[in-house]
């Protein structure tokens, strides 16, 4: 069918094209014609009346009497160009939105049936701000999905970036299935209002009790109340990048490690098993000011361990037990619980809090 409508409309030519082009004939037809009966001594309203009456098949009557062979003519040529002009008019306006409706129901039967042959993939609902960079990401990893999106203009986003994508609200429990939900391994919502992602991970978990669900909280309190809805797990924006400025600012030398593509992937695999690597300074007075690396361990009681230290130009990296910790050095440290417990011993006491994040 699709191949059909393919060859028709390169014999028939354009919609588009074909509309513009008759249109532009009309009026073509419409000006010269009043401007022939204008020039026979007629007022514009006259002609024009005139016109309109002969081009739309009226019949109303003629508004002065047709007593010339120049009015004859004029009026002849009217009927013949205007009356075919209108026809034509009207079959394109068919063609236009006849073509319009069948690729869409086409368009939108092809991707149905795309979604409903994918197994183990992830549904994202909202295509806002962190859906795009969600379905990005997932897309650059090789991991199939499918947006649900009910703004049309976020809807055509999405689909110029060559996602599979389901039109409707994310918390009607239809639009789920025709989504792939009972197939699907994890689904994201992802929508900027905590009530719709609350009501989303209720009917996702009643529709599939096994599905791994990640839940956008915007309010402190909205994680207790996802997590009881059967949200996997919750995440909150607004908190990560507050704390990820924070930490810019209180310790920029790790703004390195996320800006090295290598290490990036290191922190990814690594992230997996609940750990993280820190690049935290040692200053004066902190307390693993002088120690060595063994002392500075048992001090951490296992909380992190230390890689590398960066002394200078110097790099160390795996440094023996007894290499002492100067002030001005640079860790790598292997860490534990987001690296507070290495903070709170590297740092001085006066660095580790900023307003409700604890360093």
């Amino acid at each position: 069918m699709r191949t059909f409508l393919n060859d028709a409309e390169n014999a028939l030519g354009s919609p588009v094209r074909n509309l513009v082009s008759i249109v532009a004939l009309v009026l073509t037809v419409v000006v010269v014609a009043t401007l022939a009966y204008m020039a026979a001594g007629w007022t514009f309203r006259e002609a024009i009346y005139m016109v309109l009456l002969t081009v739309y098949t009226v019949g109303y009557g003629e508004v002065r009497p047709i007593d010339t062979p120049y009015l004859e003519g004029v009026t002849i040529g009217l009927m013949v160009f205007g009356c075919t002009g209108m026809i034509l008019f009207t079959g394109a306006l068919v063609q236009f939105f006849t073509v319009l409706q069948l690729k869409q129901i086409l368009g939108a039967n092809r991707m149905q049936s795309r979604i409903e042959k994918l197994t183990g993939h992830v549904v994202v609902c909202g295509y806002g701000r962190i859906g795009v960079m969600l379905a990005h990401d997932l897309a650059a990893g090789g991991v199939p999905l499918v947006v649900v999106e009910r703004g049309a203009a976020r809807l055509a986003e999405a689909e110029a970036a060559g996602h599979l994508c389901v039109t409707g609200d994310a918390t009607e429990e239809e639009v789920l299935i025709a989504a792939g939900i009972l197939r699907a391994r994890t689904l994201a919502t992802v929508l900027p209002d905590d009530a719709a992602n609350v009501f989303i991970t209720l009917s996702a978990r009643n529709l599939a009790p096994d599905l791994e669900i990640i839940a956008r909280g915007e309010a402190p309190t909205t994680e207790r109340k996802l997590l009881r809805a059967g949200a996997n797990q919750v995440v909150q924006p607004t908190h990560i990048g507050a704390e990820r400025m924070a930490r810019m600012i209180l310790f920029p030398a790790s703004a390195t490690l996320e800006g090295d593509a290598r290490m990036t992937q290191v922190r990814g695999d690594l992230g997996e098993l609940g750990l993280d690597l820190e690049l935290v300074p040692v200053l004066a007075g902190s307390a693993m000011a002088r120690l060595t690396v063994g002392e500075a361990e048992r001090q951490g009681a296992g909380a992190f361990f230390i890689v590398q230290i960066r002394r200078a130009d110097t790099a160390i990296s795996r440094p023996a037990k007894d290499e002492p910790l100067q002030p001005d050095d640079t860790v790598l440290v292997l860490v534990r619980d987001s690296g507070n417990a290495a903070r709170r011993l590297f740092n001085s006491k006066e660095q580790l809090r900023t307003g409700r994040n604890v360093f």
